[in-house]
């Protein structure tokens, strides 16, 4: 391969993972579609639609097609982990999609069927913010 195309395949590869925040804790997060109003923060109930699978798209567990989006309070020990970091930030119609390492998703009998020691994918549309 010529220099120039390494460069420009490189110049590609980089502005794709820009888009992607890591925090401190592993978790990876891309805004999927951004949202507008207040942030939602600690302590706010916030109602959402998610998608939870395995990186290789087998679905575990998801409400996109239900009427009622799950309510969760964020900081309120009601989601894993990771779903409570990913939520915080997001405005109203953001939809986020979450890479969460296993130790981010470990819940005591939730989801039954995902082996402890996997990567999910979350991908999370938050539908509103109920301030308390």
């Amino acid at each position: 391969m010529k220099p120039f195309a390494i460069i420009f395949l490189l110049l590609i590869l980089t502005s794709c993972s820009d888009n992607i925040v890591t925090t401190k804790s592993g978790l990876q997060y891309r805004i999927v579609e951004k949202g507008t109003g207040i942030k939602a923060k600690a302590g706010d109930e916030v109602f959402i639609y998610e998608t939870t699978s395995y990186r290789n798209g087998t679905v575990l567990y998801s409400n996109y097609n239900s009427k009622s989006p799950v309510k969760v309070l964020i900081g309120g020990n009601q989601a894993t982990a990771a779903v409570d970091e990913g939520l915080r930030g997001m405005r109203v119609g953001e939809i986020r999609e979450l890479t969460a390492p296993h130790f981010l998703v470990k819940r005591k009998g939730y989801p039954p069927n995902v082996s402890p020691d996997s990567t999910l994918v979350i991908k999370m549309k938050l539908d509103r913010i109920k301030r308390r």
